[in-house]
């Protein structure tokens, strides 16, 4: 496939995913971190969270495993529209990335890819530019497994390799995110009024759970509280490992509550 309609199906979404191959487990891929700082309060959003989409359904880049985050910041809400999915903690991250990036202001949409590049999110070239340059880094094993929800917790065990000296770092943050596999808004205010939004991966909290050493595995049962309304079968669970110094991503792992058996996803429902 040329690389411009290739592009064009990311921002479309007009080709089916089995086109690229998708992430079936059997395949070898290396997991590569994309994170999209967004709002429904941005006009320019929307353009990049249905890329995002993409980019999670169609899997474009060959040998690489695109794992998907939105993280909706809060500094829109005072212009018409409260996103409910917004926090002020994914504003921080976005900050904290700002000052390693050595930008002038947080923006959105904002794309960061394992740790190391921005771009806009809304610019496909780039998205697969810095997925495929990702694919090639050394990466450490992250593994997700007994993921169930009991109550108001979600519970998963999360386990990450120990750091070997190509990874260049001695020790690096581990974090577990649970996010809403899918979401919808109906926008009345604001920059998108009237506009029927689609999200997909929207975190709910993004977790730091501890911490992984050179030559040492990690190994921890994770509960995190989810609001009230949340839908077990609606939760994805993702983990992934960042040099604290750099913000490098080594390491990522998705599971998706309906990949997982269903008796005990639900257990306490």
């Amino acid at each position: 496939m040329r690389k411009k309609t290739f592009l064009t199906a990311l921002l479309t979404g007009v080709l089916c995913g089995s086109v690229f191959g998708g992430t079936d487990s059997t395949s070898s891929t290396t997991p590569v971190l994309v994170e999209l700082f967004t709002s429904e309060g941005c006009s320019s959003c929307p353009p990049a969270d249905k890329m995002l989409a993409n980019l999670d359904r169609l899997q474009p880049v060959a040998g690489a495993q695109a794992i998907v985050i939105e993280e909706h910041v809060d500094y829109w809400n005072h212009d018409g529209w409260m996103d409910k999915y917004s926090s002020s903690a994914f504003t921080e991250r976005q900050s904290v990335y700002k000052d390693r990036f050595k930008l002038n202001d947080d923006y959105t949409p904002q794309m960061v890819v394992d740790g190391e590049t921005q771009f806009n999110g809304s610019d496909a070239k780039a998205a697969v530019k810095a997925i495929e340059e990702a694919r090639g880094k050394p990466k450490v094993g992250v593994r997700l497994s007994a993921f169930s929800v009991e109550g108001k917790a979600a519970h998963v065990h999360v386990e990450a390799d120990g750091l070997t000296s190509a990874i260049g770092a001695g020790k690096a943050d581990v974090y577990v995110v649970i996010a809403l596999d899918r979401a919808e808004s109906q926008v009345l205010r604001g920059e998108n009024k009237g506009r029927d939004l689609k999200h997909v991966a929207v975190a709910l909290a993004v977790n730091k759970v501890g911490t992984v050493n050179q030559g040492e595995a990690f190994r921890r049962d994770v509960a995190v509280k989810l609001p009230s309304s949340v839908e077990a079968a609606n939760l994805r669970v993702i983990a992934f490992v960042q040099k604290g110094d750099s913000g490098e991503v080594i390491g990522s792992a998705l599971l998706a509550a309906n990949g997982a058996n269903a008796e005990a996803v639900l257990k306490g429902e």
